[in-house]
């Protein structure tokens, strides 16, 4: 039965205790315009702020004081002071290395450079998401998607790869679970979904609007509906009845890319490994005998069992 959805403080609440970057880089899309002005002279310099004052950074986004605390409220934090507080504190942990590679890959960097950056992003997109991961919403996902009929997970894209691997797994261990990224298909097969089933969007922007119909269209039928996004506000989160949020940056030749599938598989390994615990029994059953099944297209196995028979005879 579908329940009723986050509420957006719950929804928000997933970064409480994480980076008050996180937590501006998740909001981000949902901010107004002038408020989305503060928050990109935050991010731009977050170690620059705790020497400005509300004036400067309201001039700065060419906007009003009441602006910047308006957005203070809006990601979570009670005022200017606050926010100055929270960076200054999230600056001091922050080492000169992680600020010198959490930059954008330049045009003069070279290819050591690169991978420097590269799996520094991706290292931190797994930190940063398992840090604001809401363990409550998880589990209310994990007992739905354990209990369900039917599983269908939608992704277009890059996300699509996400979508196929939860599949994969959850299909390994005996559910029935099936993925699509075409949208025809994934309208068609959202249409005969119905009360006991779940239907999980992956969507790093949340604005796939492929996957918000087909979030749509299983919520109308009576699916569970879930969501796993880097946005907390985002259009796909208004179909969702449960929203679990990654934390990855895009960077310069949206090397940002390959951290935000970093980050989802994160989710998607912690929703498995949940489901799998529910179903144990099952679980070892159904992983031993996939297992045996593709054993012979091992080399190395295909030469013990070989050798085996060879004692044996």
């Amino acid at each position: 039965m579908a329940t009723a959805a986050d509420t957006p403080s719950q929804r928000d609440s997933a970064s409480t205790g994480s980076s008050p970057l996180v937590q501006i880089r998740s909001l981000l899309p949902g901010l107004a315009r002038a408020e989305q002005r503060v928050a990109n002279i935050v991010l731009d310099d977050p170690a620059s702020i705790s020497r400005r004052s509300i004036t400067d950074v309201a001039e700065a986004a060419g906007t009003s004081e009441t602006t910047v605390t308006r957005f203070c409220k809006a990601i979570g934090v009670g005022g200017y002071p606050d926010l100055r507080i929270a960076l200054a504190a999230d600056t001091a942990r922050t080492s000169p290395r992680d600020r010198d590679l959490g930059g954008d890959i330049g045009p003069d960097d070279d290819i050591a450079r690169i991978i420097e950056k590269i799996s520094y992003a991706d290292a931190k997109a797994v930190e940063e998401t398992a840090g604001q991961l809401d363990a409550e919403i998880l589990e209310r996902l994990v007992d739905a998607v354990a209990d369900a009929r039917r599983i269908d997970v939608y992704g277009v894209g890059a996300s699509a790869f996400v979508a196929f691997d939860l599949q994969q797994k959850l299909h390994r261990i005996g559910l029935t679970c099936f993925a699509w990224s075409d949208t025809h298909t994934a309208l068609t097969s959202a249409a005969l979904l119905r009360e006991g089933d779940v239907a999980l969007g992956i969507s790093h922007t949340g604005a796939t609007t492929e996957t918000v119909e087909s979030l749509r269209q299983a919520r109308q039928r009576g699916a569970t509906t879930a969501v796993v996004t880097n946005f907390s506000r985002s259009p796909v989160t208004e179909v969702a009845d449960h929203v679990l949020t990654t934390a990855a940056r895009e960077t310069t030749y949206r090397s940002g890319a390959t951290a935000s599938r970093i980050a989802q598989l994160t989710v998607v390994d912690c929703l498995f490994i949940g489901v799998a615990q529910r179903h144990l029994e099952q679980t070892r059953t159904a992983l031993e005998a996939t297992y045996e099944a593709v054993a012979e297209h091992r080399m190395g196995t295909r030469t013990d069992r070989r050798r085996q028979k060879e004692e044996v005879r």
